[in-house]
């Protein structure tokens, strides 16, 4: 079975998710799949629009081959360094694509799975979705492009979504922009069937079959949001929710003391260095150093250990604490790698 489908229909260039099992997490050989696909169709002039989805399951994508990377990490990292490249290359296409780009956001769309929504000019949100940036809790960052979106969220959104992994649902993603339209599940097919008949006229077709999102669950802490997020350091932002004693702060307070302490540093310095950066390109190249290194430190390996090979879900972080992760760490993290080291865009 091919773990990505790309075909043509009409005037409009297919590209579908096909590795159910995995809720079509991707892989070094997908993300190439892809990328082949959209460098073939940028140049012909039959293809209007590019429509991405998936096939069965519950999920649109549940992110990345966190286990092989995980193995590869562990020893020279070559092989994480390789997905990296590639799913940047593929997230940095989208981005960058001159023909409107469909994505479907239907069920579970985390990591990866935001990584080739976002880019999209469309991107369609349903009563289905579960968009999450849950990487804190292995180790990990919100990479993809996080670094960018999160960073573009209003007040201090970003900084929540990065550091708690909050789950946020289709009408979460309407009202922050994260989805251009929300559309009900059994609808879909009509829309994909409509924009495959007109790729000129894919914002009426939407319009014309969005529906109304039901509640929204972040907005009511927005308020919240803004004055327990804003601290300076994370210390800062922990200390903020200790001395708040209302409900939701003690909730995310337990949340957060789940979540790797590196993790979080790494992650509120992404989304704060992410608003000035000049261009997605840019925030790609930086992001693949991060994740170069992250991936080799102890915190990933015993992250995934913890959720994905024992689920045991009792991670030991090193450092445990706040405290213990210092600047020196985080600043040789965010270093730029030696020139033929750096990511390029494809």
């Amino acid at each position: 079975m091919t773990d990505v489908l790309t075909f043509t229909e009409g005037r409009v260039g297919r590209i579908r998710l096909n590795r159910p099992k995995a809720i079509h997490a991707l892989d070094t050989g997908m993300c190439a799949a892809m990328l082949d696909a959209l460098t073939a169709w940028r140049a012909d002039t039959a293809i209007e629009a590019v429509l991405i989805d998936h096939a069965e399951g519950r999920g649109f994508c549940a992110g990345g081959d966190i286990r092989m990377i995980a193995e590869s990490g562990a020893g020279d990292g070559a092989s994480a360094r390789d997905f990296f490249r590639a799913e940047y290359q593929l997230n940095h296409a989208l981005f960058t694509y001159a023909k409107p780009i469909v994505a479907f956001m239907d069920g579970i769309t985390m990591g990866g799975g935001v990584g080739i929504s976002q880019p999209a000019k469309f991107r369609i949100a349903t009563e289905n979705t579960r968009f999450a940036m849950p990487e804190t809790g292995i180790g990990l960052f919100p990479d993809v492009g996080g670094g960018w979106y999160l960073s573009r969220l209003p007040g201090h959104l970003g900084e929540y979504i990065a550091l708690t992994g909050a789950r946020l649902n289709g009408a979460d993603c309407l009202a922050l922009g994260l989805a251009t339209h929300f559309l009900p599940a059994d609808g879909l097919e009509q829309a994909k069937a409509a924009i495959a008949a007109d790729p000129q006229a894919i914002a009426t077709a939407l319009d014309a079959l969005s529906a109304a999102p039901g509640e929204t669950t972040i907005l009511e802490h927005r308020a919240e949001i803004d004055r327990l997020f804003a601290g300076d350091t994370l210390e800062d932002i922990l200390a903020a929710l200790a001395a708040d004693p209302g409900l939701w702060a003690k909730e995310q307070l337990a949340i957060l003391a789940t979540k790797s302490p590196q993790a979080m540093k790494v992650s509120l310095h992404l989304v704060r260095q992410g608003r000035h950066m000049p261009s997605f390109e840019d925030e790609m190249r930086q992001e693949f150093a991060v994740a170069s290194r992250v991936v080799q430190r102890p915190d990933f390996a015993e992250g995934v250990r913890a959720v994905i090979i024992d689920k045991d879900n009792a991670p030991r972080w090193n450092p445990s604490t706040a405290e213990g992760v210092s600047d020196h760490v985080i600043d040789q993290i965010f270093a730029p790698l030696a020139d033929d080291e750096q990511w390029e865009p494809r």
